[in-house]
């Protein structure tokens, strides 16, 4: 950090620090991200896991907490997907409203 600090780009100090601002901003919304990835996954597992452990207690069988782990394990892949779709999609739309409006502006002239 010290050397990037000692380098002369050519522009002024307010820019380099937004420049660091952004790339930090963009950084903690990856991590941010990642960890409602892993939330999302692993809730749905332990939460089902849990409560076919204590369905096995209650009944005295062996199968509920084998059986509501996959459960679990397809509702956490369910919400991952979800939310990866809802992230690429809105991305996208934003790219085909702006090419619209260039579009529409191009046949005005």
């Amino acid at each position: 950090m010290g050397i990037i600090l000692l380098l002369d780009f050519g522009g002024s100090s307010a820019d380099w620090e937004g420049d660091i601002l952004k790339y930090n901003k963009t950084v903690y919304r990856a991590l941010v991200m990642i960890t409602q990835f892993g939330i999302n996954m692993l809730v749905p597992i332990f939460l089902c896991s849990f409560i076919g452990m204590f369905l096995d207690r209650k009944l005295g069988t062996n199968i509920w907490m084998v059986a509501l782990f996959f459960v679990g394990a397809l509702a956490g892949f369910t919400n991952v997907f979800r939310f990866a779709r809802k992230i690429y999609e809105t991305p996208a739309q934003t790219r085909r409203r702006s090419t619209q409006i260039r579009e529409n502006d191009e046949k005005k002239d």
